[in-house]
């Protein structure tokens, strides 16, 4: 690993070293699939702890990130929220002008600026969180408070920058009240704006970052620990489901788990960019 490589994770709190070895492929079993799941892994990572005095190492075991089975389509698909007129048709600005004005929701009466979304209107990758915080609904930017901070080192690590073939949105564009987590028809009511960036953007891959972002575009109760490592379709755009980088923040343990999601989406890109 790079001397920068490591002062990224490092930055992710994932310390005090990594290392990345080559091993014999780890099987692990996994949780039995929802029925949106497009494929199971076979396995994912192993990781390991090792002690030498004061010093800690994590290291990580690859196994095979392929899906053990061709893509399918979902069993069953999303229920189609009602969208406000027009947003189908919509190209970048009017959209942008439709999230500022709207009010299908009572978020839109405590917010400062609705937050659309920031970064490369054509990218391959799609990072999809919660709800814009306190910063957010200050800056009209996702992701720039202490979260920003981490998500932008967790893209760092795996050769990412913001707004460089990356788009970065929300499942709603207005902060609700206390950074609660959004109810469920504030959620449908942003839906048909969160699909027509997707539309516009035709992502190859959509990262969900935590759980409501998960529910959002895979639907149903999601457990992230058992929708993490496996392929679900939103769209027709495979899914990714790991944690938000605001609950990493109070969940330090989990950063090493984060990065087994951020090593597995990488690896499924480059299969998208293959195909």
């Amino acid at each position: 690993m790079s001397e920068q490589s490591g002062r990224i994770l490092a930055e992710m709190g994932i310390t005090p070293a990594w290392r990345l070895r080559d091993a014999a492929r780890v099987e692990t079993s996994s949780p039995e699939p929802a029925p949106e799941v497009l494929a199971t892994v076979e396995a994912t990572p192993a990781i390991s702890l090792t002690r030498a005095g004061d010093e800690i190492s994590v290291i990580v075991e690859p196994a095979s990130l392929l899906p053990a089975e061709p893509l399918l389509e979902p069993a069953s698909a999303m229920p189609a929220a009602q969208a406000p007129s027009g947003v189908a048709c919509m190209d970048w600005p009017a959209l942008s002008e439709a999230v500022s004005a709207c009010r299908a929701c009572t978020l839109c009466e405590r917010r400062k600026q609705a937050v659309l979304g920031v970064g490369d209107v054509q990218a391959d990758w799609l990072f999809v969180g919660e709800g814009p915080g306190a910063d957010e609904d200050e800056r009209g930017e996702p992701f720039v408070g202490q979260a920003g901070k981490l998500l932008d080192a967790m893209l760092a690590a795996i050769q990412l920058k913001r707004g460089e073939n990356v788009y970065i949105a929300n499942a709603v564009k207005c902060r609700p009240p206390g950074n609660r987590t959004p109810e469920a028809n504030e959620i449908e009511a942003c839906r048909p704006f969160l699909e027509r960036q997707i539309a516009l953007i035709r992502p190859k891959l959509i990262v969900a970052l935590g759980r409501p972002a998960a529910q959002t575009l895979i639907g149903g109760e999601v457990k992230i620990g058992a929708a993490r490592g496996r392929l679900f379709s939103y769209l027709d755009v495979p899914v990714i489901v790991s944690y938000h980088p605001a609950y990493l923040l109070r969940n330090l343990e989990d950063k090493a788990r984060a990065w087994e999601d951020l090593c597995f989406a990488q690896d499924q890109m480059r299969r998208l960019l293959t195909a």
